[in-house]
C-alpha cells in the first residue's frame, strides 16, 4: 500500500482560529516557531525556522492553532517559494493584520542554507513602504543560524 502524496492544496487553513484583540493601540507581536517541518520534492523531511512580526487590527492569533496548523505541513511536499507563499496568504486571510511579515529560515540542504521572506507593507504586496523598510530582523537571528 502506498500512501498518498498530500501537497500543497491539502493544507486547511480554517484550523487558524484569532482572539479578539484586546486592545486599541498599536502593538507588534513578534512569533518564532523553531520547529516547522515539511516534505521537499523528494518526499524527504526539511525543516525551517519561522518568524513573524505582526502589527495586529480586530484579530490575534491564537498560538494553539497556529502550532496545529503548522504541524499539518509535516506530511505536505512543498517548495520552499510555494510554502511561504502558502502561510503568508492563509495568516493574512484569517487575520487581516494591520501589517505582517513572515521571514523563514530553512535548514542547510545539500550545503545550501536558504532564508526567505515576505512583508505587506512591500508596494509590490499592496503595502505603503512605511514600515520594512526600517525593520531590523536582528531579533529572529538571536538563536543559532544555520550557516554553511
Amino acid at each position: 500500500m502506498s500512501k498518498e502524496k498530500l501537497t500543497y492544496k491539502d493544507i486547511d487553513k480554517s484550523i487558524l482560529k484569532g482572539l479578539p484583540n484586546p486592545g486599541d493601540d498599536a502593538y507588534e507581536i513578534k512569533i518564532s516557531a523553531p520547529e516547522f517541518t515539511f516534505l521537499g520534492k523528494y518526499q524527504q523531511p526539511d525543516f525551517a525556522r519561522i518568524y513573524m512580526t505582526i502589527y495586529p487590527k480586530n484579530r490575534i492569533i491564537e498560538l494553539k492553532s497556529l502550532k496545529q496548523y503548522f504541524h499539518t505541513f509535516r506530511n505536505i511536499v512543498v517548495s520552499y517559494e510555494r510554502l511561504i507563499n502558502i502561510v503568508y496568504d492563509h495568516l493574512n486571510e484569517v487575520y487581516k493584520p494591520e501589517r505582517m511579515r513572515v521571514v523563514m529560515e530553512f535548514y542547510p540542504r545539500g550545503g545550501i542554507a536558504s532564508r526567505l521572506c515576505i512583508d505587506s507593507d512591500w508596494e509590490i504586496r499592496g503595502g505603503e513602504e512605511k514600515y520594512w523598510k526600517h525593520t531590523q530582523d536582528d531579533w529572529a537571528f538571536k538563536h543559532e543560524t544555520h550557516t554553511i
